[in-house]
């Protein structure tokens, strides 16, 4: 391979572009983890704060909360605490499975890596620690981890 400046300059922009394309990625993704892994965890949580009231108060906290409400029928509190719980475990096991289906965390990890290897190049070939050729299969290499990042921006 060519080892000219202008060659070693063009290998140089690629993996700028490459690198500009994972960020922009991990800048959609990483919020969309975080909501998933925080409804996950908050939405179980709370399922399971709907029945520990029953499950520790019994008759006691249900009498406590019909009359904070004034609702009629005590099963109404049950009904309604466990029918919450319920949602709550839904949504949260669907948010785990959303997140997990999707690979994100190992997506998330995979572009991180990929950000520091792609900078490490970008230093040894700039500073001409490394040949074209060498740094065009490394480039390869590196890039082969991250090939669900498609888009690269133009200048």
């Amino acid at each position: 391979m060519d080892d000219s400046p202008e060659t070693r300059q063009r290998l140089s922009d690629r993996i700028e572009e490459k690198q500009t394309a994972v960020r922009s990625y991990l800048e959609r993704l990483r919020p969309r983890r975080h909501k998933l892994t925080e409804f996950s965890v908050v939405g179980s949580v709370l399922a399971a704060l709907f029945t520990a009231g029953p499950a520790f108060g019994g008759t006691g906290f249900t009498a406590s909360v019909q009359s904070m409400f004034s609702l009629d029928d005590a099963s109404m509190v049950w009904r309604v605490l466990c029918l919450g719980a319920v949602f709550l475990s839904v949504g949260a096991g669907l948010a785990t499975n959303f997140a997990n289906s999707q690979a994100l965390a190992e997506k998330v990890t995979a572009a991180e890596t990929a950000i520091a290897q792609l900078e490490g190049l970008q230093l040894s070939l700039g500073f001409g620690h490394i040949a074209t050729d060498e740094a065009a299969m490394l480039y390869k290499q590196f890039v082969s981890h991250v090939a669900f990042v498609h888009e690269v921006p133009t200048r």
